[in-house]
């Protein structure tokens, strides 16, 4: 059962969010709900949830970025899915290096944000096709990847994908955690990136992975 928490400002759009949630009851379970990140970050440590599925309004501040990703280092095993009113009212990239794994417009169906909330909580990244046309990263890339990325880092790539950690990755690959690591920071120096969800995004739009 996936646990997920509702953070919204609006008191109708809580109670929305928590009843899309609850409409899969055989697969996730809503642990609580709060009015903003300063409240998210008082119970999340307490309510344990997989997942946060965050309404962020017309008007995402700043300031959001740096909490969430505070929470996310504190508590690593959560993992953020975002509604964004449109693309142009989020920054995207530094939604990204936050730690967010999920963005959905609006408008966004009840089943659509409900096959994001289970493919984040099983580590994989979900980008509606609004919002990934628009990623900031054409310019940090490099001349050509396809080619800079050799075959084994771009199977280390297609596993960051998949959410597995560096002991999951090198018992699979029967290789060392100090030689993913070191496949990861190759990876994200030839990609012009400093996360896993950043690489596994720019991947995507490469089209050297699929999710």
């Amino acid at each position: 059962m996936i646990r997920v928490m509702v953070v919204a400002t609006s008191p109708v759009v809580r109670v929305g969010l928590a009843a899309v949630v609850g409409s899969a009851s055989t697969q996730m379970t809503v642990v609580g709900s709060a009015a903003n990140l300063d409240t998210l970050i008082e119970e999340v440590g307490q309510l344990q949830p997989d997942v946060v599925l965050l309404d962020l309004g017309s008007n995402p501040q700043g300031s959001m970025w740096e909490k969430l990703l505070l929470i996310q280092q504190e508590q690593d095993a959560v993992e953020f899915l975002t509604i964004a009113e449109a693309p142009e009212s989020i920054d995207l990239e530094a939604a990204i290096r936050s730690g967010i794994r999920g963005i959905l417009p609006g408008d966004s169906t009840e089943s659509e944000i409900i096959a994001a909330a289970i493919a984040i909580a099983q580590g994989l990244v979900v980008l509606h096709p609004d919002f990934l046309a628009l990623l900031p990263m054409r310019e940090k890339l490099a001349t050509n990847p396809v080619i800079t990325l050799t075959p084994r880092e771009i199977e280390v790539l297609e596993m960051l994908g998949s959410g597995l950690s560096n002991k999951a990755i090198a018992k699979q690959l029967q290789i060392s955690e100090h030689t993913v690591k070191f496949h990861i920071s190759s990876i994200f120096q030839k990609l012009a990136v400093s996360s896993r969800t950043e690489a596994v995004t720019v991947g995507v739009r490469l089209g050297l992975i699929m999710l």
